[in-house]
């Protein structure tokens, strides 16, 4: 079968070779690849930049934000052959640590976990893959190819949950506005989402028009591209990393806000920062600030309910570019235009 593999720790080493078919220790599932999203940490890994091989390999097969259609199954299982998938990034370490034992290896104590794609374990980006049906969640038949956005989605899941159980520390706590930083794929499905939960939804994003505008628009959302002016939100959600805007949204919590960090910043990079004033906000305004990666069963659950209910001619609209596997190299060029670019196994 072909997977697009690569050589972790060495840039540029990504290419779409032959490899064998996955062996039975990896799952007693086996799922024909449909779709794979690709996002910032493939990207990163093809840099060299981040990533490792399975124990014992030199090459490891990307790709984490899968969909696939079940070819075999257990009989017992909860998903028969034909059923959509999406298979879960994240495996819990061997130990376990109390988060990894309670189901929480999102939370990981010790960094001993592994992770499809990235960490220690083959990914999805192959024609075949197997997968231990505890890994597994089952796609609404109606979502048909969007389910590819499952992943991603699960990711503002948890932001979401978090951010709710943080701030209802406070008993009186209604929130109203949420303020989302970053419209890409992540902060338009986070939009989504607040929106969902009849919030007030505010989208920061550098693009003064196109499609990203549009987007939010269409969610009954507000779209900024310029200065918040005075904005202050119950909720915020970072999304972008960009360390102007991480050090700006700290500031645009309202007593006793909530502000998430699921963007990853680069690092490397100083800037002055008022420490005394931040604190000082901080504590007087009864402000949580919060950093969220990666997530569990329940996230992945709680996402494919959020997909399941949205409207499909909007998420249809975050896939910007659909390319065939035979023209890989193409999805991990960047367009300016684009949002979530996709790799067709099925074509």
């Amino acid at each position: 079968m072909r997977a697009l593999t690569v050589q972790p720790g060495h840039a540029h080493s990504i290419k779409l070779e032959d490899v064998p078919l996955p062996s039975e220790e990896d799952g007693a599932m086996l799922v024909r690849a449909l779709a794979l999203g690709i996002c910032g940490t493939d990207r990163e890994i093809i840099a060299g930049d981040y990533g490792w091989q399975p124990p014992g390999q030199q090459r490891l097969i990307l790709g984490h934000e899968s969909l696939g259609r079940v070819e075999q199954a257990p009989s017992d299982c909860g998903v028969a052959p034909g059923d959509l998938v999406v298979g879960v990034v994240r495996r819990p370490d061997p130990l376990p640590c109390p988060a990894c034992a309670a189901g929480e290896w999102d939370m990981c104590h010790n960094g001993q976990y592994t992770e499809r794609g990235i960490k220690q374990r083959d990914g999805y980006g192959s024609e075949w893959f197997r997968i231990d049906p505890a890994y597994v969640v089952k796609v609404d038949w109606k979502l048909d190819r969007l389910g590819v956005l499952l992943e991603p989605a699960s990711i503002v899941a948890k932001a979401w949950q978090q951010s709710l159980a943080i701030g209802s520390r406070s008993p009186s706590w209604r929130p109203r506005t949420a303020l989302i930083t970053g419209a890409g794929p992540i902060g338009l499905l986070a939009a989504m989402m607040g929106v969902q939960r009849r919030l007030d939804v505010h989208v920061l994003d550098r693009n003064d028009d196109g499609l990203k505008p549009a987007l939010v628009h269409a969610l009954g959302g507000t779209y900024h591209s310029g200065a918040l002016g005075n904005l202050r939100a119950d909720i915020v959600i970072e999304c972008t990393g960009a360390d102007p805007v991480v050090l700006d949204v700290l500031q645009r919590a309202c007593p006793p806000g909530v502000v998430c960090m699921a963007g990853v910043s680069a690092g490397g990079h100083k800037t002055a920062f008022d420490v005394g004033h931040f604190n000082r906000r901080l504590v007087l305004e009864n402000q949580a600030v919060f950093g969220t990666v990666n997530a569990n069963l329940g996230h992945y659950r709680a996402a494919a309910a959020a997909l399941a209910k949205a409207d499909k001619n909007w998420l249809a609209r975050l896939i910007t570019r659909r390319v065939p596997l035979s023209q890989w190299r193409e999805a991990f060029t960047h367009r300016d235009d684009d949002i979530k670019v996709v790799i067709d196994f099925s074509s």
